[in-house]
């Protein structure tokens, strides 16, 4: 029990040591953590999601079909699905 005190009181200290952070200091590192208000999206020529299914699906069969409807979206035709049907 004294060795739970001890860990306790030893973290206790080690974070409250250092000088107290004005409340200034407290709102620019809250403005800091904020996520940026913009994103940098780049088009690709390649979709990375259909790119791997396609490669999934040359190594087994898909027991559900779930990514033929995106596959249709994007345009992309799987060669050996349109082969079975």
């Amino acid at each position: 029990m004294s060795d739970e005190k001890n860990l306790e009181q030893e973290l206790n200290e080690l974070l409250t040591e250092g000088e107290p952070i004005s409340e200034e200091e407290r709102r620019e590192e809250g403005r800091r953590r904020l996520p940026p208000r913009y994103e940098v999206r780049i088009q690709t020529e390649l979709d990375p999601i259909v790119e791997e299914t396609l490669q999934y699906r040359k190594m087994a069969k898909e027991l559900d079909d779930r990514y033929d409807q995106y596959l249709k979206k994007t345009g992309h035709v799987d060669k050996e699905k349109s082969e079975e049907n």
